[in-house]
């Protein structure tokens, strides 16, 4: 699940677009590298997140399994998925 996109389902960031940056057990860090950043992402419980069907760059999961991804990396990876969607 580390890369792929996803949305809150519940909570006052409901809609909120974001990247899983880690798993632990029963919940998922995210990151949206602006708000939330690597250093303290946001915990969320799998059951209030929504996955969507697209996940990040090859080379952005890489570094997310590595830690060595950035900010600016996932910020630029949601703003690139959020134009693809505009273009639909």
């Amino acid at each position: 699940m580390i890369g792929q996109f996803v949305t809150s389902k519940a909570g006052h960031d409901k809609g909120t677009l974001y990247l899983v940056v880690a798993e632990e057990g029963d919940f998922a860090a995210l990151c949206d590298g602006r708000l939330k950043l690597l250093e303290s992402p946001k915990r969320k419980r799998k059951k209030h997140i929504q996955p969507i069907c697209s996940t990040a760059g090859k080379e952005l999961v890489q570094a997310l399994e590595e830690k060595c991804a950035t900010d600016e990396q996932i910020q630029y990876a949601i703003s690139q998925y959020k134009a693809l969607q505009n273009k639909i």
